[in-house]
């Protein structure tokens, strides 16, 4: 059966949700990065040393989400951000970038409001198919 998955992703998380046929699994990947609040008198790690740990929890967790996605056939990414771009860039070093069928801009949204978008999706995608082989086997005015 084919395999679908649709994903929301900024740096905090990543919601994946595979569809297979009716059914769907959700699965949350956190990237453990911590909001930074300055507070007076506690010495911070300088800029470069705080971009080089964001940078190294990043890559973990975009290492994380490929994994669980390298073996969908057809790959929607939604998302607020520059997540989206940055997962893009990373399913195109590992040669995975032929698989994505959209990547859409969304504010925050519930898990259930994650599987109903990626649902809907790609039920229209499946539902555009029949439609397509339908048309090939009548043509117009037959």
């Amino acid at each position: 059966m084919k395999k679908t998955v649709g994903l929301w992703i900024d740096h905090k998380k990543a919601v994946i949700v595979f569809v297979a046929g009716k059914d769907t699994e959700t699965k949350l990947v956190s990237s453990d990065i911590e909001e930074h609040h300055r507070q007076s008198g506690v010495a911070m790690p300088a800029d470069d040393v705080r971009q080089r740990e964001l940078t190294g929890h990043l890559n973990s967790f975009y290492d994380e989400v490929v994994s669980c996605i390298r073996n969908a056939e057809s790959i929607l990414i939604l998302g607020p951000g520059e997540a989206k771009g940055e997962l893009r860039k990373r399913l195109e070093k590992d040669n995975l970038s032929p698989r994505i069928v959209g990547i859409e801009t969304s504010d925050k949204m519930t898990d259930k409001q994650i599987v109903a978008v990626v649902r809907g999706h790609f039920n229209q995608k499946g539902q555009q198919r029949v439609r397509d082989s339908a048309a090939k086997i009548m043509p117009e005015g037959t």
